[in-house]
């Protein structure tokens, strides 16, 4: 009897948005693999019970997206360590019978700035803008790479400090107002607010504060270059926009459920800038 195609998903509400199928659906071409990754909209109310159901539906695992990171952590039977030090899984498999959580955005966040800013991580102090989830992936990924002075700045400075304390040796905390001061020494400069996003265009910090020799980056990726990327450009810093992180955290999990490493290419970047255009 011919094996069960393999199936894979990204679950969130709204989910209508995700680029994830697009790129996965992309690497089980290039592969040949026969298989399906679909994006299902599932309500916070029933998403304990979608998660009870997956293997009786013939899923090998799949992506979780906002609201559900969290309800996620707490539902799995095991998580590995990166979704155990950000508090947040986005990425489900199954293995000796149990339901596996992990969390892959530093992965994303870290590959993305190797691919371009070689030699980033000795880069450092970070300034961390923002004290969401995407900030504790991001400062998971700072201290796995050895980065010892991260500065977050946040509106609420009691988020910030919150972050501190989970994270410990290393990392302060700061109101935005300190944020012009923080940047005269930092050679990394990292925004995971949505500010620079459409209809959301402030700047989130001045990169004309910052020494020469920093790097730029926002998570963002719709713009693909945020108003921070572009006055960080004009003041002739190293810049990396937000996609890489997108497409190379997407990788493990593809892996784990499919059987082959992907690779982050090209030809896959192009046809995920396609689609962020907005379409007449």
């Amino acid at each position: 009897m011919a094996e069960a195609a393999k199936k894979a998903f990204v679950t969130g509400h709204p989910i209508k948005h995700s680029r994830s199928p697009k790129i996965h659906g992309h690497w089980l071409a290039k592969h040949g693999i026969d298989g399906s990754y679909q994006a299902i909209d599932v309500a916070p109310q029933d998403f304990a019970e979608f998660l009870a159901t997956l293997q009786a539906n013939g899923y090998r695992g799949g992506n979780v997206t906002i609201p559900h990171k969290e309800a996620a952590f707490a539902l799995v039977d095991r998580r590995d360590r990166a979704a155990e030090e950000i508090g947040a899984v986005n990425t489900l498999w199954f293995e000796d019978g149990k339901l596996w959580g992990g969390n892959t955005d530093a992965h994303g966040f870290a590959a993305n700035l190797d691919e371009y800013a070689s030699g980033w991580a000795k880069n450092g102090p970070a300034v961390v803008l923002g004290a969401g989830g995407a900030s504790r992936a991001v400062i998971h990924a700072l201290k796995l790479r050895g980065v010892s002075d991260i500065r977050i700045v946040n509106r609420t400075l009691a988020r910030a400090q919150d972050l501190r304390q989970r994270f410990g040796a290393g990392v302060s905390a700061y109101a935005m107002a300190a944020t012009d001061e923080l940047l005269g020494d930092a050679g990394l400069l990292i925004n995971t607010t949505a500010l620079g996003m459409h209809g959301n265009e402030s700047l989130s910090a001045d990169p004309t504060r910052l020494p020469d020799h920093a790097i730029v980056t926002d998570i963002v990726y719709v713009p693909l270059e945020t108003p921070l990327l572009a006055a960080a450009r004009a003041r002739g810093l190293r810049t990396v926009d937000g996609l890489g992180m997108l497409l190379h955290q997407a990788v493990p999990g593809f892996e784990r459920w499919f059987g082959e490493r992907p690779e982050v290419t090209a030809e896959l970047r192009s046809l995920i800038v396609a689609d962020l255009v907005p379409k007449a």
